[in-house]
């Protein structure tokens, strides 16, 4: 049975990107919460050559059901990347006030 709640890791370029799309997502209720950790030193392979940037990594917590057709759309309207990461991981067990809490904070649909 997929989970009801995920954690969705996305990266953002500069600080004020992650607000951007943190504060989008919390206005349309699509997130419960976002965590923004700066300091984050990203290596990848792009386009055949290794980069390096400092981003910005922003956990989220929202529902499974909001991913794909809203959760996704509202972060690339903003998110300047040509190929953003944007992933969910299922939420297992947690707190369950707090699971019942991101439900009460984020809009089914």
């Amino acid at each position: 049975m997929p989970a009801e709640l995920i954690i969705v890791y996305i990266t953002a370029p500069s600080e004020e990107t992650g607000m951007l799309i943190a504060n989008r997502l919390l206005e349309m209720r699509l997130a419960a919460c976002v965590n923004i950790v700066p300091g984050i030193h990203s290596l990848y392979i792009w386009k055949g050559e290794l980069t390096r940037d400092d981003e910005v990594l922003l956990i989220c917590k929202t529902r499974a059901d909001l991913f794909s057709e809203h959760f996704v759309p509202a972060v690339l309207e903003i998110h300047p990347n040509e190929l953003p990461e944007i992933i969910a991981l299922p939420i297992v067990k947690g707190n369950q006030g707090y699971l019942d809490w991101v439900k009460d904070m984020t809009v089914s649909r």
